[in-house]
């Protein structure tokens, strides 16, 4: 069984919506990467752990493991005031390549549903990172 901390949870949140598709794209993991080495929720990580955090992760999703037993883990180790963090976190992975993926909507439904954040709230972060990563 794995262990999730603060900062692995949310990398989780990353991955799961990233490979939500199969395909986990070169630009959504050097966003994966941006947001770990710029983000304040992250100022005492070491990025050195990161390919190994993210790998722990795949290796949930290729397990036994179900979704929503992972998003279960993902909520249960994360502080309540940091669970719009994470879909925002989450939204900005997906929308980073600048394809949005059946798979990767349903993911963030279910992280939406499984970390309480509010529709308003969501339609708010959504927007936010579809402002901050559209392309000209």
């Amino acid at each position: 069984m794995t262990t999730l901390n603060l900062h692995t949870a949310l990398i989780s949140t990353m991955v799961i919506v990233s490979a939500a598709d199969r395909e986990m794209t070169d630009r959504e993991l050097f966003t994966i990467g941006e947001i770990v080495r710029t983000l304040p929720v992250f100022a005492d990580y070491e990025e050195d752990h990161l390919p190994d955090d993210a790998a722990t992760c795949v290796d949930m999703l290729n397990g036994d493991q179900k979704l929503d037993e992972i998003i279960r883990k993902i909520r249960a180790v994360l502080p309540k005031k940091i669970y719009d963090t994470a879909y925002a976190l989450a939204c900005d992975v997906a929308v980073s390549d600048g394809q949005l993926s059946q798979e990767e909507l349903r993911m963030l439904e279910m992280l939406r549903h499984g970390l309480d954040v509010d529709r308003l709230t969501a339609a708010a972060i959504e927007r936010g990172s579809a402002v901050r990563y559209a392309r000209p």
